[in-house]
């Protein structure tokens, strides 16, 4: 039996919603994480977001064991990979003739 618009049959879990023009689209929080620690450096990572996996003893293993556990700390983390594409594609646009 189909649902009353015919698209899907009845239960079947909603069709997943392009990703189209996500920048996160894809990519894995280590990733994420090792392109931040790369950019700014652990210091600096610490010091835009506070967190103690940033501050003390830092590691790409200690920070994802944190950030997957903790919302609100993945949130600011994706966020500030964000800025950093935007900065860079700035950066970019503003070296070319």
């Amino acid at each position: 039996m189909t649902d009353p618009t015919g698209d899907q049959p009845e239960g079947a879990p909603p069709a997943p919603t392009a990703q189209t023009g996500n920048p996160l689209h894809g990519l894995t929080l280590e990733a994420i994480v090792t392109a931040l620690s790369s950019h700014y450096g652990w210091d600096e990572l610490g010091q835009r977001i506070h967190i103690r996996c940033f501050v003390l003893d830092p590691s790409v293993a200690s920070s994802l064991k944190f950030l997957r556990k903790t919302p609100w700390a993945r949130e600011k983390v994706e966020s500030l990979y964000l800025f950093m594409l935007r900065e860079q594609r700035r950066a970019g646009h503003a070296q070319r003739p």
